[in-house]
């Protein structure tokens, strides 16, 4: 048993290791989402935080101040959703196979 005990407690310390390893990673991502037919563009890092905005001159009109929002949300919607997924792809890769109870994010 205490044999069992040390080689789970090494996977543990191995999976923490590729854990630390795998959010430095996921900061240094970056993901773009568009919307309005790549009029409005967002940069995402893996953790979601917004580096960027870039929005065609040609919304930038008063009158379109609405529009030019409603189009930022989607365009950082559909970053999120991609850095998501590749947060999903990288856990998978990083846990490999390692059977984890659900909802297990191991601080992701």
């Amino acid at each position: 048993m205490i044999k069992d005990l040390g080689g789970l407690m090494k996977q543990a310390q191995q999976l923490q290791s590729k854990m630390s390893d795998m959010q430095a990673e996921l900061e240094r991502l970056d993901i773009e989402g568009a919307s309005g037919g790549g009029l409005v563009k967002v940069r995402i890092n893996g953790k979601g935080a917004m580096l960027a905005v870039d929005i065609d001159p040609s919304l930038l009109k008063p009158e379109d101040a609405e529009i030019i929002e409603d189009l930022i949300v989607a365009a950082h919607t559909e970053a999120r959703s991609k850095m998501e997924r590749a947060t999903a792809d990288k856990m998978k890769e990083v846990t490999g196979g390692l059977p984890l109870p659900p909802g297990f994010n191991l601080g992701v």
